[in-house]
C-alpha cells in the first residue's frame, strides 16, 4: 500500500490538477468526469470523517484513489491522493498539490 500524499489547493484549480495528474497516470480525464467530480464535492466537508468524495484515476502507469473535501466556509479543497507506488509519481502529486494551492 502506497503512503498517502496530502494537501489542499484553491477550488478553482481542481479540475487543472486532476488533468494533470491524470496525464502522469494515462487516463483521459474528460467532461464527463469533470461533471462528475463537481457534482461529488459539492456538499463535502473536510471536518467530518464522511464528508470526503473520492474519484478514482485508472490510468494505463497507474491507478490513483484522489480524495476531495471543501474547507466549508473558504475557496480551499483539502486533498488526498493514494497509489502512487513510483518516487516520481509521488513527486508529481506533490508538486502539483503544492503548485495548485499557491495560485
Amino acid at each position: 500500500m502506497s503512503k498517502q500524499i496530502a494537501g489542499w489547493i484553491m477550488d478553482r484549480n481542481l479540475r487543472a490538477f486532476l488533468e494533470l495528474l491524470s496525464r502522469y497516470v494515462g487516463y483521459a480525464f474528460d467532461d464527463t468526469d469533470w461533471a462528475t467530480v463537481e457534482d461529488g464535492v459539492q456538499d463535502t466537508d473536510d471536518e467530518k470523517p464522511d464528508g470526503w468524495y473520492s474519484y478514482p484515476l485508472a490510468g494505463t502507469h497507474a491507478t490513483l484513489d484522489v480524495s476531495l473535501a471543501r474547507s466549508v466556509g473558504s475557496e480551499v479543497l483539502s486533498v488526498s491522493v493514494t497509489g502512487a507506488e513510483t518516487p516520481e509519481l509521488r513527486l508529481r502529486t506533490d508538486t502539483l498539490l503544492s503548485a495548485f494551492a499557491g495560485i
